[in-house]
């Protein structure tokens, strides 16, 4: 029987009595009928959790097994809704805080840290309750206000430190961005503080951006999927590729290469590492960096960029990987136990053709990496097939995060459903 789970590195006990969110979450409950509207693999089921919570994005489960969920903006009272689970698996009690929308967060350290476009923030968990102190702490603040790419989210190691995903505020450094054969700035103004990821200290408050944070990761061009696995002591990333190929150099791409490159990127990052945004993307379909149109390539000359690292894995383009969470405990099969889940949100940029993603994929790990390639976990999300606009999928993943008994939660943007997916020992 487990004794302990891991959160951010640190083996907790759960000899002491547990409390009631805790008690619930290890109560047998039936999942519903078809899984409230998304497949899974043979063995696993899902209770619609909660719904109808507003414009949902990443969500965390505390040690207690209360869920928190942050909104895009604040809706009926608040930016954060917090969640505690019934013994039917279902949430019993729903409170929403917080005056702030934003995307990233995470329980850690007895904290609810919480990501706004500008600022870093933490809430003081209560023990016992479902609220925490409500009135914020800052932990990092200054960063800039941009059109695109402005969501912040972030990852926590084990030494006290928190990486934070800093999305460029451009498609690919054009002098005009987004305008057909527009020559893209070299050097490229927006890496400096934009492009990667920054080092902070998860611990002291009021810190501003940049200047209180290491330059960890740059060449990222949005990394909103983050995560450190702490089996092997690693941060890991995946970046969102770059859009427009065909639209803004139609004599180098086909409306076909444009839905299909470049690949979304499964990074494995480490200090110093640089993956080549702007100048370069990686084709899936060559295995390789090439050169960006922007910076005089022609979608198969390699150029400079062989020196940049190449992604530990590669999906097809505009998927949007939003959510990345490492699978830690010992209830779901073998094969599940150390590989990664992700949530692909699905994009606007493989039009004219239909769109793709909205699914919840697994990615076997060994060690450090990828045991093979990925496989789809929990798919039908769009429940439209073909899904020519993103607005009309049904629902569209947006975060994925372990409970503290094996359990995952899967957040939906659409609609604000959120649901449980559990394996049924046979």
């Amino acid at each position: 029987m487990q004794t302990g789970y891991f959160l951010g590195g640190v083996l907790l006990s759960l000899l002491t009595l547990p409390g009631p969110a805790l008690l619930a979450a290890e109560s047998p409950a039936r999942c519903d009928p078809g899984n409230g509207g998304i497949t899974l693999p043979a063995g696993f089921c899902a209770t619609v959790f909660a719904d109808n919570l507003g414009t949902a994005r990443n969500l965390t489960v505390a040690p207690d097994g209360d869920v928190y969920v942050a909104l895009l903006s604040p809706e009926s009272g608040g930016g954060i809704v917090a969640l505690r689970p019934g013994a039917d698996g279902r949430a019993a009690e729903i409170k929403r805080f917080g005056e702030y929308g934003g995307t990233g967060i995470r329980v850690h350290a007895g904290y609810l840290y919480f990501a706004t476009p500008t600022e870093v923030l933490r809430y003081k968990l209560v023990p016992g309750q479902l609220l925490p102190d409500t009135t914020p702490e800052v932990v990092v603040s200054g960063f800039t206000e941009q059109d695109e790419h402005a969501a912040k989210t972030f990852a926590f190691d084990d030494a006290g430190n928190v990486y934070v995903n800093v999305g460029a505020p451009s498609n690919a450094c054009q002098r005009e961005d987004r305008r057909r054969g527009s020559p893209g700035i070299r050097p490229c103004p927006y890496l400096t503080e934009h492009g990667g990821i920054w080092e902070f200290n998860a611990e002291k408050l009021n810190q501003h951006f940049p200047q209180d944070g290491q330059h960890y990761a740059t060449g990222i061009r949005n990394g909103m999927a983050i995560a450190w696995n702490a089996a092997v002591k690693q941060l890991y990333d995946l970046q969102m590729g770059r859009d427009q190929l065909y639209g803004n150099w139609p004599e180098l791409y086909t409306p076909q290469q444009s839905a299909e490159l470049p690949a979304e990127e499964f990074l494995r990052v480490s200090r110093g590492d640089n993956f080549g945004w702007p100048y370069c993307y990686y084709d899936q379909l060559q295995h390789q960096r090439v050169l960006a149109p922007e910076y005089g390539g022609n979608g198969k000359q390699v150029g400079e960029c062989g020196q940049y690292a190449k992604p530990i894995l590669a999906f097809p383009g505009h998927w949007a990987p939003e959510a990345l969470a490492f699978y830690t405990g010992d209830v779901f099969p073998a094969p599940y136990r150390g590989g990664a889940f992700i949530a692909f949100h699905g994009s606007w940029n493989r039009a004219p053709l239909p769109q793709a993603g909205y699914q919840v994929v697994f990615v076997p790990f060994k060690g450090p990496m990828p045991a093979g390639g990925y496989q789809v976990f929990a798919g039908d999300f769009a429940g439209v097939s073909p899904l020519a606009s993103p607005d009309d999928a049904h629902f569209r993943p947006s975060g994925v995060a372990e409970g503290p008994h094996g359990a995952l939660y899967i957040s939906d943007s659409q609609h604000g459903r959120i649901w449980r997916v559990i394996y049924q020992r046979r």
